[in-house]
């Protein structure tokens, strides 16, 4: 036996010794070692906080084996040293049973037709007390509450709720939304919704955490996603934003029935948001392609693949022939998996023979990469998202989490609501405005002045970490004499936010032990967008905010996979693990493993391969998953450049925008029907399993790509990943440790050394690249701003809704758009007021690149002189006025300031309904 002196933390469960571990409860120690269930529950739940009001997991508790007892709620009593616990003592027994009666006093015995039978935790709980009749009268209470099905997802039945305050607690600690509550006392204790109306009426954000917490069918939703009808469930990952939330999918006769969140999931324990829980439906919609189409006089024909695969070879070997490797391009998809991309690169690369392959990471993320890369070496997050319990204070920079990262948002939500300091740099008031210490609200296109000015009041206030400076970082003086040069008067009238508050900001930054920073689109999407990425790294070592947990700088990524794509070389200058393809001895590295000889020239960007397509320079092209008709700015000119090309082949699982534009059009699969590895924003590679079997006539990306290859010449293994890793491993120098059966449920954080190790935290002792390097830069007026002025004096900046994603191809096919059915634009009460403008009005967008038209939402959210929208909708095409100004390193578009203008349209537009979309935005 244990001794007891060797061990302090030693308990006794029915006189047997167990060792706990600081911060136990009594139900996690017996959860940990008899198994969840042990002790049975009803108001807890793993991925709740303990609250102790069922009393059910009652228990008795004594100071030694043969003292006086006391009975204790399990789930909130903490263990203390030499406890004796006694869980199923004949008292605890018909205690429990007692409780359990009550219950049911109030609740419908209609087990047998209830959607949750056989997986209801009521009816599993009151089977093990041996309840088998209940002694008292049937309560009133419950039994008439009628259903609410005004929802596209969520349901209830409040007939069948038990009063554990599970869904309120899951609404609150959870996501943050605070929809739900428990009105009334006594006896009349009840669930509701807002101020006691709909789900529908509510401000509920769809993202289902109360559905799963619910122990009954009280709170469920349309697909009855705890209903045992579909048994077989397959872990896998989301396809729809950089957060990599894992999924739990329910398959019933090859057809997706329900997705939960794991409890185990270290990314999103047991939550998601509305589109990786409910919209997937659009995987087996009737607008799937589900054969090879080929453009015969202007219509599209169905084919056979073989057809199809003849047709691009025999297009792509003629162009080769007649106008060399480098006028074909490649561009893939951060949808796709590592494998994908690696395999298209490769098929670029040594296949075609040019460097002309590029993803969507060109128009999102490239400026982090490549800003994060010149300042530390690596252009990937430094931290694990899971350090936010770690850290002193949270700073957000162009990003809007809670509706483009949606798990990530409330875990940030969290924190800030329980005291963590919060520093908003946003031109609007973004969800997280209100919990926020300091919002600087700056104009659109200011971000250098205003991280110049940052830097100038943590120089000011003696903030800086000079220890660390002189230690592991260079170039600093240099750039403090330019931060001390700066004239403050003019980087306060740039960036239209007052010195004072901007000061105090930067005080709480640097004074913060611990400060963690993330940043997105709004600060990659500039013309400055990697110079501002390096200021963010600056400020970060100034304060030795890197290297440590509950720090560094952590980009938000867009898509589920841009991380991923990037990592394999879906890049024209960089190859798979971001190595120069124009250095002899790298050429020679990737030739030797390629087995083919590769160009050392640096290929086209996506606005290149545009440039070129119009020039008449690039003749062929292969899209996978990638819209750009919809997404790329300034759509004209990406139309002519798909009109210019002389074959275009479209990968893709819907007929999109570009897809109209292709010559051949290929059916690929979606995340759903395929195998493979996507990274996440956190570097954690993570496995993506095929739930369904792909529809009829469709291929996974990968087998496309590697038929291709095949019938093109060059030897290539069929598509499977844990083949595919083991090839990438051999190239990519943070994937050395990676193998398809090693990644386990939660995958692992790169680089992963020989040995399988991850890394959680990146540059503790060292940069990659030996010392971090400092950047001054001073700031420049768009130029976009500075050729507009007079015609266009309002700035148009864009971001996405919670309900969709990029170009909504997906989210559109599914009850999502029945919540959002279109874009819209946010205006100034000023600026409506001057225009006689209401919300709910037409309006008309214009730049001198186009126009669309919009309905109205007049709301304080932006500044006067600034204007916002989304871009979701091919209906309204808001791309075809976005400025095709880019960042000067990476040529990614400057999304986030176009010069516009606006005027009102005369409409019969309902007034009443715009009112109400922009009380929901305002709420959301």
């Amino acid at each position: 036996m244990i001794k007891s002196v060797e061990n302090p933390f030693l308990v006794y469960v029915d006189d047997r010794p167990h060792e706990f571990e600081k911060g136990d409860t009594i139900l996690s120690l017996i959860d940990r070692h008899y198994g969840r269930g042990f002790v049975p529950t009803l108001c807890d739940a793993p991925q709740l906080e303990p609250y102790g009001a069922c009393r059910v997991c009652s228990l008795e508790i004594a100071q030694s084996a043969e003292g006086p007892r006391r009975v204790v709620a399990s789930c909130h009593t903490p263990i203390t040293a030499g406890m004796h616990i006694f869980p199923e003592s004949k008292n605890i027994q018909k205690l429990r049973r007692n409780i359990i009666e009550l219950v049911l006093t109030d609740h419908p015995l209609d087990c047998l037709t209830c959607e949750v039978n056989g997986n209801c935790e009521l009816q599993t709980v009151a089977a093990k007390v041996g309840v088998r009749d209940v002694r008292y009268p049937e309560g009133k209470n419950h039994l008439d509450r009628a259903k609410d099905l005004s929802h596209p997802y969520m349901t209830s039945d409040l007939s069948k709720c038990i009063n554990c305050d599970r869904c309120v607690r899951a609404c609150d600690e959870i996501q943050g939304q605070f929809v739900l509550s428990m009105h009334g006392r006594g006896f009349d204790s009840r669930i509701i919704k807002g101020l006691d109306s709909s789900f529908e009426d509510s401000n509920c954000v769809s993202c289902g955490a109360c559905a799963q917490a619910c122990p009954t069918s009280a709170i469920s939703d349309v697909f009855q996603s705890k209903s045992v009808e579909a048994s077989a469930k397959t872990r896998t990952v989301c396809t729809y934003c950089g957060v990599g939330c894992n999924l739990d999918v329910a398959v019933k006769n090859n057809e997706v029935h329900s997705i939960q969140a794991p409890i185990d999931a270290e990314v999103n324990h047991a939550h998601t948001c509305l589109k990786g829980r409910y919209a997937f439906k659009f995987y087996n919609h009737p607008d799937r392609l589900r054969s090879p189409l080929v453009k015969r006089e202007g219509k599209f024909v169905k084919v056979s693949w073989d057809e199809a695969y003849d047709i691009m070879v025999k297009r792509f070997k003629e162009i080769r022939a007649r106008s060399g490797s480098d006028a074909i391009a490649g561009i893939s998809s951060a949808r796709c998996t590592n494998e994908e991309n690696y395999l298209m690169q490769k098929f670029i690369r040594a296949v075609i023979g040019t460097n002309n392959i590029d993803c969507c990471a060109r128009v999102c993320h490239a400026p982090t990469a490549w800003g994060m890369q010149q300042s530390f070496g690596t252009g990937a997050a430094t931290n694990s998202t899971n350090d936010l319990e770690k850290t002193d204070l949270i700073l957000l920079i162009g990003v809007n989490p809670t509706q483009g990262h949606p798990v990530t948002g409330a875990k940030i939500k969290q924190k800030v609501m329980k005291g963590t300091p919060l520093i908003v740099i946003d031109p609007r008031k973004i969800e997280l405005v209100p919990y926020a210490d300091y919002h600087l609200q700056l104009r659109p296109g200011t971000n250098i002045a205003m991280f110049n000015m940052i830097a100038y009041f943590i120089i000011e206030a003696g903030l800086v970490k000079e220890d660390f400076i002189k230690e592991r970082c260079e170039d600093f003086e240099n750039f403090k004499e330019n931060i001390k040069n700066l004239d403050i008067d003019e980087m306060e009238r740039i960036t239209g936010v007052d010195r004072s508050l901007v000061k105090d900001a930067a005080i709480a930054y640097a004074s913060a032990p611990r400060a963690m920073s993330f940043h997105g689109l709004g600060v990659t999407e500039h013309s400055q967008g990697s110079k501002t990425v390096m200021l963010i790294s600056n400020i970060a070592m100034m304060t030795g905010n890197i290297g440590r947990e509950g720090v560094g700088v952590n980009p938000l990524r867009g898509q589920n996979n841009v991380q991923g794509a990037a990592d394999m070389g879906v890049q024209p200058h960089q190859g798979a693990g971001y190595l120069n393809v124009t250095l002899p001895e790298i050429h020679k590295q990737y030739e030797k493993a390629y087995g083919a000889t590769l160009s050392n020239k640096i290929g086209y960007k996506i606005p290149q391969m545009f440039e070129a397509a119009i020039d008449k320079d690039l003749k062929a092209l292969w899209i996978i998953g990638e819209d750009v008709v919809q997404t790329d700015p300034n759509s004209s000119e990406v139309k002519k450049a798909m009109e210019s090309l002389e074959f275009l082949v479209v990968q893709e699982i819907f007929m999109t925008e570009t897809a109209h534009y292709a010559d051949v059009i290929l059916p690929a699969t979606s995340f759903l029907e395929k195998d493979g590895t996507f990274t996440n924003a956190e570097r954690r590679v993570q496995r993506v399993n095929r739930v369904v079997e792909p529809l009829e006539g469709t291929k996974p990306d990968g087998q496309i790509v590697v038929d291709v290859m095949n019938r093109m010449g060059y030897e290539q293994k069929g598509y499977s990943p844990d083949i595919l890793l083991n090839e990438i491993s051999q190239i990519v120098p943070f994937f050395k440790g990676i193998r398809w059966d090693e990644l386990g449920k939660n995958g692992k954080q790169w680089p992963v050394a020989e040995d399988g190790t991850d890394t959680k935290i990146i540059h503790q002792d060292t940069f990659k690249r030996g010392k971090g390097k400092f950047h001054y830069f001073d700031w420049i007026e768009s130029k976009e701003i500075e050729n507009n002025r007079e015609k266009f004096p309002f700035i148009l900046t864009t971001g996405r809704v919670l309900e969709h994603y990029n170009c909504g191809t997906m989210t559109r096919r599914t009850s999502n758009k029945d919540i959002v059915s279109e874009d819209f634009l946010v205006i100034n009460p000023k600026d409506a007021d001057k225009k006689g403008i209401v919300s709910g009005d037409k309006v008309r967008l214009l730049s001198d690149r186009g126009e669309v038209e919009l309905d109205a939402i007049v709301s304080t959210e932006v500044k006067s002189g600034i204007l916002y929208t989304t871009f979701h909708f091919p209906e309204h095409m808001v791309n075809q006025v976005t400025s095709d100004e880019k960042d000067e390193e990476s040529m990614c578009p400057e999304y986030k300031v176009s010069a516009v203008n606006f005027e009102k349209v005369e409409t019969s537009a309902s007034i009443e309904k715009g009112i109400e979309k922009a009380v929901s935005v305002n709420n959301r």
